[in-house]
């Protein structure tokens, strides 16, 4: 499937601020099942932005202005051509050994109640592969999705006392989940084309585990699926920190307000999403 992506982020600041800094994961990498035609990350005002690489293997943009600014807006537009691999990811940059990935982050960490949700969810099986499903389908059951949600700030055990939450709580559940059972899991930020009943589909969030004899498999507990050619891979992470598509700081000025438009579609414009906040 060939992807159309368009992605705007306008900051505002009033009074305006006195200087920024940035760091955007905007970019997607090819790997086997996910090939990147074009891609571009710009800014409308005249700052400093060079490409680098992070120690996780993600793309970044790092953005700076040492200027008073009151608006800026930064957009990534590109076009991809995936396929679907049934989940598993081949091909794609590693910095570092899957162990890595068993380490405990400050938000996808378990507590009593999130432990007994994983061993309950396997049931006694054995095959880390139906494992990592078995606790996909049942955190898709346990918990309602709610696009509007801002992610909970303390993590995955907030989140599923509370039984609801964004992209990224699933993921954060996910992972803690798999950590609880000896398994390397890891946050995926990315974009999702959506289907005709939904409107809410664009920068989401999925999470990825290292299954034996496959490697890294993806696996979306929103939808109950391992992702397919719909989806577009950009970073990976511990958590939803260290994969954020933007995250940076700005000096003085007032309080800072971010307005958002996603637009993904297929290249022949079957379909298509736009989302604001």
């Amino acid at each position: 499937m060939r992807i159309k992506i368009s992605h705007e982020a306008t900051y505002s600041y009033a009074p305006p601020a006195r200087s920024i800094i940035q760091n955007l994961r905007l970019t997607p990498r090819s790997f086997d099942s996910q090939y990147v035609l074009r891609w571009r990350v710009g800014v409308d005002i005249d700052a400093s932005l060079w490409m680098n690489e992070d120690c996780l293997g993600n793309v970044v943009h790092s953005l700076s202005y040492a200027r008073p600014v009151e608006r800026f807006t930064v957009s990534a537009i590109g076009e991809v051509e995936t396929s679907d691999a049934v989940g598993v990811v081949r091909g794609a940059v590693e910095t570092l050994p899957p162990e890595m990935f068993l380490r405990a982050s400050p938000l996808a960490s378990a507590n009593a109640a999130l432990r007994d949700f994983a061993q309950t969810a396997i049931a006694g099986v054995a095959d880390p592969l139906e494992r990592l499903h078995l606790i996909m389908g049942a955190l898709h059951k346990e918990m309602a999705f709610d696009p509007e949600a801002a992610a909970s700030k303390s993590g995955a055990a907030e989140a599923l006392a509370l039984k609801r939450g964004a992209s990224g709580d699933f993921a954060h559940i996910f992972i803690a989940a798999a950590h609880e059972l000896g398994i390397p899991a890891r946050y995926v930020s990315g974009y999702v084309v959506p289907d005709k009943s939904e409107a809410h589909r664009g920068l989401s969030a999925w999470a990825e585990a290292e299954a034996p004899g496959l490697g890294w498999v993806a696996f979306d507990p929103v939808h109950d699926l391992c992702p397919n050619a719909d989806y577009v891979r950009v970073a990976v992470g511990f958590d939803a920190l260290s994969a954020a598509p933007f995250r940076g700081s700005h000096s003085g000025g007032g309080d800072e307000a971010v307005t958002a438009k996603v637009r993904i579609e297929q290249a022949a414009g079957q379909s298509q999403s736009q989302s604001q906040n």
